[in-house]
């Protein structure tokens, strides 16, 4: 089996489910690592759950502990370019070689499991691949962002040496709930006992909700919005400086990273690193070290021009509002052109609700990928309408991205987002038509 055909065995789970709302839907994960001989049992980790910030949260940890020199895992979805990127050691994704060596290897053990509970989904089959990759490369620690939820998620099955929680918020409603606090339930599901779960938090509700889980099930509670203190300084034009300061030290940061929202996940990430045994925890200088290295494709990512153009993941609700606090805050007095493609199963009106506010224009698209539905463009033009916002409907991608740019005055700021499809997408596009040709 070669790569193209791993993708090929894979992309053909996607519709493999069980039910996240049944209590038996772990047993077919703990199976398929049973029969793998329990490989996330192999090395401590992290566990890092939320509805925003999660992944940035996760890869902020992973940076920091390699730089720390640890042999660091990282598992984080979705991926942008390849399904490699779901299993990374020291940042460096698994080879397409060693990716369809693992699934081979894997083979037996998936039709073992097929037959006591049918096939491993998708997102269950690689998340295994991580945890054996992970065993076979020896790691010291690795840190595994939860894919939906928590209760019911794949990933927790490990007991980690500390959990967090970013932030609650409406998404996956269809899984999770269609309130708070039973979002929050089911986020907090990945409370252990004796495991400290930092919180980001705000919202009292689901922050009530998940520290009465960690009081029932033991689990130490520690609020980032209680016990770190965050001090902005002088902005910079790629990234910002701030201090975060806790219980335990005091951190400068310089951070090539936009938004606020960003501040915060340093600081939950500084809060997880300070609850690690004293023989993994780095020093002060280590986490500063780390943080300014950190590089998150996707997530309000700038990339100067005439016009300028900004890729960012913003797939429900609480991600568009951070991101246009994050243009209001790094692009005051600028106009923006929204590239914008929305996956069906998304609360496509509550969306485009929260970006009715942005100044600029709007231009709205689709994307195409295996298992995965886009509203129509015409659709979103209309709902947007509906909120007293105009916006173009230009099916295919690509032209939409080059109108935006051609429409944008030179100080505009051009911003793709909405699902990870249409930022994978474009961002790739971009890279080797735009920003190669201008290298050139």
């Amino acid at each position: 089996m070669n790569f193209e055909q791993a993708q090929k065995y894979l992309l053909g789970t996607i519709d493999e489910s069980v039910s996240r709302r049944i209590p038996y839907r772990l047993e077919r994960m703990r199976t398929l690592l049973r029969e793998l001989g329990d490989p996330q049992n192999a090395y401590p980790t992290l566990h890092i759950g939320g509805t925003s910030g999660k992944g940035s949260t996760s890869t902020m940890l992973a940076t920091v502990l390699t730089a720390d020199g640890r042999r660091t895992g990282l598992h984080v979805k979705p991926h942008l370019r390849s399904m490699t990127e779901r299993a990374r050691v020291d940042g460096i994704n698994v080879t397409q070689e060693r990716f369809a060596e693992l699934l081979v290897e894997m083979m037996a053990a998936i039709e073992r499991t097929t037959a006591a509970h049918g096939r491993p989904s998708y997102y269950e089959t690689l998340l295994a691949l991580a945890f054996l990759h992970f065993a076979r490369e020896r790691v010291d620690i690795a840190v595994i962002e939860v894919g939906i939820g928590g209760s019911l998620d794949g990933t927790n099955v490990i007991v980690p040496l500390v959990s967090a929680i970013t932030t609650v918020g409406y998404d996956h409603m269809d899984v999770l709930g269609e309130t708070l606090q039973e979002i929050a339930g089911d986020k907090a599901g990945i409370a252990k006992p004796g495991v400290p779960l930092i919180s980001a938090v705000a919202d009292p509700v689901a922050r009530a909700v998940i520290q009465a889980r960690c009081a029932q099930v033991g689990a130490p509670f520690v609020s980032v919005l209680d016990t770190a203190r965050i001090e902005v300084r002088d902005s910079e034009r790629f990234g910002q400086r701030f201090s975060v300061e806790t219980l335990s030290a005091r951190y400068e940061l310089s951070v090539p990273l936009l938004g606020g929202f960003q501040r915060i996940n340093a600081a939950t990430a500084i809060e997880v690193l300070e609850h690690l045994p004293d023989a993994l925890r780095p020093s002060v200088a280590t986490v500063e070290r780390g943080l300014s290295n950190v590089a998150i494709a996707g997530r309000m990512e700038y990339f100067p021009g005439r016009p300028g153009i900004v890729f960012d993941i913003a797939h429900n609700p609480e991600k568009v509002g951070s991101l246009l606090a994050g243009l209001r805050e790094h692009f005051p007095e600028r106009r923006f052109v929204f590239v914008v493609a929305i996956g069906e199963s998304k609360d496509a009106r509550e969306i485009l609700r929260v970006l009715h506010d942005a100044p600029g224009a709007f231009i709205f698209t689709s994307f195409t990928t295996a298992g995965r539905s886009a509203t129509r463009p015409s659709r979103l033009a209309s709902l947007a309408e509906d909120l007293g916002t105009w916006g173009r409907a230009i099916l295919d991608p690509v032209e939409a991205l080059t109108v935006a740019r051609r429409n944008a005055a030179h100080d505009d700021i051009v911003v793709v987002t909405g699902s990870t499809f249409i930022v994978a997408d474009l961002r790739e596009w971009w890279f080797e038509h735009v920003a190669d040709a201008a290298a050139r």
